[in-house]
């Protein structure tokens, strides 16, 4: 005897648990917000100083921030060192107008606070932290007995 079985299409809850809570449409309201935000930013006074790009790098001694700051002078660059945070601040005056500019960086490794340095030449910053001794790479030698 042959017995007809209907088929039913699996619901997308089936098939997707973690979405089966989710509206078909959820995402789209954040990407209009996203899309206004970015044609009406021009518009709107920013209400925080505006970030910079920073490149972050290392050797085996030192780590080094480096941010491009053209149109600032060395008077108004301000770096500070705050537990694991380097804070970067300047200002640029273009005309009538003031810039303020910021960053903060989270330092990953542990570095000695006390011989940061800072060098300014032709609009680059460049900031050299020298880890601490214990986070440096030592080489140990293995004696055969």
């Amino acid at each position: 005897m042959n017995r007809i079985i209907r088929y039913q299409q699996p619901r997308r809850a089936a098939l997707f648990p973690a979405l089966a809570n989710r509206a078909l449409w959820s995402g789209l309201e954040t990407e209009i917000d996203r899309a206004f935000e970015t044609a009406l930013a021009d518009l709107t006074p920013p209400a925080v100083a505006p970030r910079f790009p920073v490149d972050l790098y290392e050797d085996k001694d030192n780590l080094y921030v480096r941010a491009e700051l053209p149109g600032v002078t060395r008077e108004a660059i301000n770096v500070e060192m705050v537990d694991d945070y380097l804070n970067l601040n300047a200002s640029r005056k273009s005309g009538e107008e003031s810039f303020s500019l910021a960053r903060s960086i989270t330092i990953p490794e542990a570095v000695q606070a006390d011989k940061v340095s800072a060098s300014y030449e032709n609009g680059v910053l460049t900031v050299t932290l020298p880890k601490q001794e214990q986070v440096k790479p030592r080489k140990i030698t293995v004696s055969v007995n």
